[in-house]
């Protein structure tokens, strides 16, 4: 009986031991020296594949009061063709297709990924229309990184691509 108390003391040393050196050391680093990273990440939905059309106040007649509205469109989505290049060179070429049973749904885009610290030119671009030839967002931005660093990029129909 008067042994179980030295040994479970023993045990508690060596448990507090482990929990405490494990608490500082070895010492975690996150990205590599002299890495920063790069985060773009957004859900959008892409314009509708076929222009709304006006209802004419006789079909909205025929309709019940609860179902009446101005514009009927299309459910389908357009897919979202998103591209990032860094200095000339491309991080993300991706053309993303809308989900859902009936195409309708909105796109997640994430990409993270390392690139050495200093000074860089991004380069984003977006379509998100088929109706649409060539892009209809575009963002470029010289970026100074420094080690370590976190470079957000979202987007938003407002202001378009923002680096935070």
């Amino acid at each position: 009986m008067h042994k179980r108390y030295p040994l479970q003391f023993l045990n508690y040393l060596i448990f507090m031991s482990l929990v405490g050196y494990f608490s500082s050391a070895p010492a975690y680093r996150h990205l590599p020296e002299g890495q920063a990273m790069v985060v773009l990440a957004f859900s959008h939905a892409g314009q509708h594949v076929e222009p709304c059309r006006t209802v004419s106040a006789e079909e909205q007649a025929k309709l019940p009061p609860n179902m009446r509205r101005p514009t009927e469109c299309t459910r389908a989505r357009s897919p979202v063709t998103v591209e990032l290049m860094m200095d000339g060179k491309p991080l993300l070429s991706t053309v993303a297709q809308p989900p859902g049973l009936f195409g309708d749904g909105g796109v997640d885009i994430f990409l993270d990924t390392t690139v050495p610290a200093g000074e860089h030119r991004l380069s984003i671009r977006m379509n998100d229309s088929v109706r649409v030839k060539g892009y209809n967002y575009t963002h470029e931005q010289t970026v100074q990184l420094a080690p370590a660093q976190l470079l957000f990029i979202d987007f938003n129909t407002e202001d378009g691509f923002v680096f935070k």
